[in-house]
């Protein structure tokens, strides 16, 4: 690993990964596998908590902003971790010389947000910085989440089997691509706009039907191809899935095409995985598809018997490849 950081140390692939393994693991006695959400035992309740920073250029997009994006980032991660958000906390850095019309708009978004969330915001903080030394606004939040009984194995995989079917709730790379021309003033002949959303609904109306669902994961830094590599790890198992079943809408494929991204790599702030036993597959997708943030989910693939830690992709084509985590950033600042 380099001696110094680059940007794509941020990516979310194997940079990021290798950047907290050797700095952060030992240093502060993390215990593996890694997960969205710290899952807390405080007297004889479970507690999720988690936190994240948001530094997404620009700081309004199609879709959002960087205040509801925090607030849908921090929900979203406490959700698949099998928790019920409950309260966040709100840091705010800020350039000297940044509207404060713009800070309004920001903050109540993320009011916004957890009022429609059913999640409060209780606390924070707020620095302000000499006009370039921060880039307008950065914002971190962290949130806690009570966790729901007997959901302890959802976060780190452990009973994720072979012909496990693996399930997303919509197409993909809507975020990074809605960011993209937000930042660079392009004009999509049909517009894109970030899927950023809270899904704790969506995931709680699941879980209360169907217990059978074995794994979670919000597709954010990374994209698919990062989540799924990184649920390999954890398993030691394969998993195959195929690239025509992936639902990627047409603007945003066809914009890919044209600049070289592969959708499977693209930041989501509104997608999720669930890994599902075959014989509960089809219930969860109904239920998935009957909610506004599912009607295009889909079956992607399934969990491979063998135990070579690969994602194989089918091709439209007719081929295979093998679907490696992301070594560097398609699009930096994106969350």
């Amino acid at each position: 690993m380099a001696e110094y950081i680059s940007i794509n140390h941020g990516s979310g692939g194997k940079l990021t990964h290798a950047l907290i393994n050797r700095v952060f693991v030992d240093s502060f006695g993390l215990k593996l596998p890694l997960t969205d959400s710290a899952i807390l035992d405080c007297k004889g309740s479970s507690l999720a908590y988690t936190t994240d920073a948001y530094v997404v250029d620009p700081i309004f997009f199609p879709g959002g902003n960087i205040g509801n994006l925090a607030v849908c980032g921090t929900i979203n991660d406490l959700s698949v971790s099998g928790a019920v958000p409950a309260f966040i906390a709100a840091s705010f850095i800020i350039e000297e010389g940044f509207p404060l019309k713009d800070l309004t708009l920001v903050s109540e978004s993320m009011a916004r947000e957890a009022l429609d969330a059913g999640v409060k915001i209780v606390t924070g903080d707020t620095k302000v910085v000499e006009k370039g030394k921060c880039d307008k606004l950065f914002i971190t939040t962290s949130g806690i989440g009570f966790l729901r009984s007997g959901l302890e194995y959802l976060s780190e995989a452990r009973l994720v089997k072979p012909s496990d079917k693996l399930i997303i709730n919509g197409p993909l790379g809507n975020h990074s691509i809605a960011v993209l021309g937000a930042r660079n003033n392009l004009s999509f002949t049909t517009p894109v706009t970030s899927d950023c959303a809270s899904l704790n609904e969506l995931i709680r109306t699941v879980m209360d039907s169907c217990p059978s669902v074995h794994f979670m994961r919000d597709l954010t830094r990374g994209g698919l191809a990062a989540v799924l590599n990184e649920l390999t790890a954890m398993t030691g198992l394969g998993i195959v899935i195929s690239e025509s079943s992936v639902p990627v809408d047409d603007p945003v494929r066809g914009l890919c095409e044209m600049l070289g991204f592969d959708p499977l790599y693209l930041a989501n702030e509104g997608k999720v995985l669930m890994v599902v036993g075959d014989d509960d597959s089809e219930k969860v997708l109904e239920i998935l598809r009957a909610h506004h943030l599912g009607k295009q989910s889909a079956i992607i693939g399934e969990i491979a018997p063998e135990k070579n830690k690969t994602v194989i992709i089918q091709t439209s084509v007719g081929g295979k490849r093998i679907l490696d985590m992301p070594s560097g950033q398609q699009l930096p600042r994106i969350c």
